[in-house]
């Protein structure tokens, strides 16, 4: 009898012991899938980036080169005097100069119009989410610009209780009204990213930092998609853990500064491009008529 009570107190640790590993392994599964799908988001807002960089660049050289003909042939016209008394080689060089100077022209029209629209697409963006938002403390939930991407930054105090993650009533209402907003916009993608302090945190459910700002983001991710209706395809969920703060760790203050959770509106490169090609059909097709 006594040997039958010890091999099932054996076969049940043994079974308590492949469960706890077998959660163990599917955290680390899902640990391992958010932080590719933060790697991708992070290659892709870079991409963005460098080429609005790119673009800024361009558009710089197309001006000083406007600006080069442009006193090429202001220094002719002085030189020649009447146009009357132009040779036939002269008025030829004169008018290639001036048809580059059109072409130039409109190219840094184009690029104009087209960075003039994505500006603008992005503050719309910032005021129909400061609308929405604009009752809430500064402190408490922030919209800002940065090199072109909007972020949307919410504290945990108004998200989650210390230590969870789970989605407070208060919350809700805010997720409630910046749905509303991205839902009124199907064309724009978005990153939710769960960001913690530096003060350590295990227990039974959370590994770590890096836990419980991965479980944030998701917890986030299925208030919008469950609960407003916000199209999953359009949404990534992310943990930062505590190694990008907005402040130093030293402080009580400032470890809640760097407790949050972040929307980043993610920029869709290819519209900028097709705005530029749009333009660009759209001129030479009335330069033709």
């Amino acid at each position: 009898m006594k040997k039958a009570m010890i091999i099932g107190a054996s076969l049940t640790i043994l079974l308590s012991s492949c469960v706890s590993q077998k959660k163990f392994s599917e955290l680390e599964a899902k640990q391992k899938e958010t932080e590719d799908l933060l790697n991708t988001a992070t290659v892709k807002l870079n991409s963005c980036l460098e080429e609005k960089a790119s673009s800024t660049s361009q558009l710089k050289v197309l001006q000083d080169q406007v600006s080069n003909l442009k006193n090429q042939n202001s220094a002719l016209l002085n030189n020649v005097g009447n146009l009357a008394t132009l040779s036939t080689k002269e008025a030829e060089n004169l008018e290639k100069s001036l048809e580059s100077i059109k072409e130039k022209d409109l190219q840094i029209r184009t690029m104009q119009d087209a960075l003039t629209k994505k500006d603008s697409v992005t503050l719309a963006l910032v005021t129909s989410l400061k609308g929405a938002l604009g009752n809430l403390a500064d402190e408490d939930i922030q919209v800002n610009v940065e090199k072109g991407v909007v972020y949307v930054s919410i504290s945990d105090k108004l998200l989650f209780k210390s230590g969870s993650y789970n989605v407070s009533t208060r919350a809700r209402e805010v997720l409630g009204k910046v749905a509303k907003v991205v839902n009124d916009k199907p064309d724009i993608e978005f990153l939710v990213e769960g960001h913690t302090d530096s003060e350590p945190i295990k227990n039974k459910v959370l590994l770590d930092n890096w836990d419980l700002s991965v479980k944030r983001a998701t917890s986030v991710v299925r208030v919008l998609q469950n609960d407003f209706k916000v199209d999953p395809k359009r949404m990534t969920a992310a943990g930062r853990s505590y190694y990008v703060p907005v402040s130093d760790n030293s402080t009580a203050a400032n470890r809640a500064k760097n407790r949050r959770t972040r929307i980043v509106v993610l920029p869709k490169l290819d519209q900028f491009y097709n705005m530029i090609e749009d333009g660009m059909k759209k001129a030479t097709q009335g330069g033709g008529n």
